[in-house]
């Protein structure tokens, strides 16, 4: 099995944070949200890790890791950079996580022992993390549905109530070959502009609208989170 870190992107909403570095290299906790991301995936076992680059690429430097370059990093999404890495995806099971994110390798382990060719984590605590970063939690929440086999059934949509989301995307997941060939046929269907600017989320969507391959949804308990600001960097900090 292998991984992929997604660490294309510059963070804009960062700011001047990263306005010398990406997003992926600013520190939560005293440690670089990659250490993070690196160190829980090299826990849980997993050897052969690359990383898809973009802005300021000639900064990431991991030991004994394969750097793959997004050159049209500035104009597309994550999915597009998840292309980056198709020779990967074809050959082996691959560990996806986004570079903004941190967890320990319980997470990653979780992904491990599942057997769908599809699966994700999920906080089913969610709210209560979202309380402390925004003042009203369904500013930046998306729907999040599964069924009563944990099927993943609607994702990436507004909600309108609390009730619409059942957990948390966390922006890890695990494609096996099989997987990552229906997400081939999907896009391959799409216009190019379409392609470009298309979310992870979006993407998990018209899988399930397509019908054929179930995305199981694994329920994560330890602990996470997503940095998307400078307030998210203050706000881990403190709970820690």
């Amino acid at each position: 099995m292998r991984a992929i870190i997604l660490a294309a992107g510059r963070g804009s909403r960062m700011k001047h944070l990263t306005s010398d570095k990406p997003k992926c290299l600013l520190e939560v906790n005293g440690k670089r949200l990659l250490e993070h991301q690196f160190e829980a995936i090299t826990k849980a076992g997993i050897r052969s890790v690359a990383i898809v680059t973009g802005y300021k690429q000639e900064l990431i430097k991991l030991p004994g890791v394969e750097l793959i370059h997004n050159e049209r990093w500035a104009e597309t999404n994550m999915v597009s950079s998840l292309v980056c890495a198709d020779n990967w995806l074809q050959e082996d099971t691959c560990i996806i996580s986004y570079s903004d994110i941190f967890y320990d390798s319980s997470a990653i382990s979780s992904l491990m022992e599942n057997q769908n060719e599809l699966a994700i984590t999920y906080d089913p605590n969610w709210a209560g993390l979202w309380e402390k970063r925004f003042e009203n939690p369904l500013d930046d929440a998306e729907t999040f549905q599964f069924d009563e086999k944990n099927f993943l059934t609607e994702i990436g949509g507004r909600p309108k109530t609390l009730e619409d989301i059942q957990g948390q995307y966390m922006g890890l997941l695990r494609f096996m070959p099989k997987a990552w060939e229906e997400i081939t046929a999907i896009r391959n269907n799409l216009k190019n502009t379409i392609k470009d600017k298309m979310h992870m989320t979006g993407l998990l969507q018209r899988v399930i609208l397509a019908g054929r391959l179930n995305i199981k949804a694994i329920p994560y308990m330890g602990n996470w989170g997503e940095v998307d600001s400078e307030d998210d960097l203050n706000v881990y900090n403190k709970i820690a």
